[in-house]
């Protein structure tokens, strides 16, 4: 079952959350975990002063694995570039709207939650091109951020949950585009875009939650030559260093013959 989506006015108690973790060092916090996936694997993780990076992949698509590994229901705030996954809008992780997640339960969330029905994949982009520079904010790219809330009491199921794939209620629609909210100075920078359309049924529920977060994950994305110049990456990773490295001879046999495969 994929998760459920909850508004930030349905339960009042998530209005109390003020007190906030500090961001973990690690996507395996206690009983969260929050991973990024391209083409179904997670992407390696960096630790590098007091942050937590991946190596953004130019063009590709990519996906947000979470996983609740403790025996209550959460509620979780998604957020992307700064925007909630679910309806792109910039609040503190306590109002925003939230995926729940059952007890041990893992889902794959894909994409910006366009609809009751759709939503639009996750790519990896420039900041010029990215969602948040369609939506003119651009103040937050860079960082995925996810903030756990337990249910404060379990609740009756509605039936409603059995049918949907996903949940969520019906997205705000997005703002309007400003055509200078991206910064010349840094196209080449990694950001998210919006990508194709995918099937994500959502269903909203009802949920009382805990005023105080239990887990805080955040990871800091970069295309390869950032995370070099930050010294997350060693520099002799670098193409000249590639070039230094070349040697003439590896084994023997015969040259492989591109007509008719290797």
């Amino acid at each position: 079952m994929t998760p459920r989506l909850i508004r930030h006015g349905i339960a009042a108690a998530v209005f109390g959350g003020l007190l906030m973790a500090s961001p973990a060092v690690a996507t395996n916090n206690g009983n969260f975990s929050l991973e990024v996936l391209v083409d179904g694997r997670p992407l390696a993780e960096y630790a590098q002063q007091h942050a937590l990076y991946i190596e953004a992949q130019p063009k590709a698509e990519y996906a947000l694995r979470l996983s609740n590994r403790s025996p209550r229901r959460v509620a979780v705030a998604l957020a992307v570039d700064g925007l909630n996954t679910i309806d792109a809008r910039s609040t503190t992780a306590a109002r925003a709207r939230k995926w729940v997640l059952d007890p041990w339960q893992t889902v794959v969330i894909e994409g910006w939650q366009v609809s009751g029905s759709t939503a639009r994949r996750f790519v990896f982009t420039t900041e010029a091109s990215s969602y948040g520079a369609w939506l003119g904010r651009t103040e937050n790219l860079g960082v995925i951020e996810a903030v756990v809330y337990p249910e404060r009491r379990p609740l009756p199921r509605p039936r409603v949950l059995e049918q949907g794939k996903a949940a969520a209620g019906a997205p705000a629609a997005p703002g309007a585009r400003d055509e200078a909210s991206g910064r010349s100075e840094a196209e080449g920078y990694a950001a998210t875009g919006i990508g194709d359309e995918v099937d994500h049924r959502v269903v909203q529920v009802r949920l009382n939650l805990e005023p105080t977060p239990s887990a805080r994950v955040r990871l800091r994305y970069e295309y390869r030559p950032e995370l070099v110049r930050l010294g997350v990456l060693p520099r002799c990773d670098d193409e000249l260093t590639r070039r230094e490295r070349a040697h003439g001879f590896t084994d023997t046999g015969f040259c492989p013959d591109p007509r008719r495969g290797k």
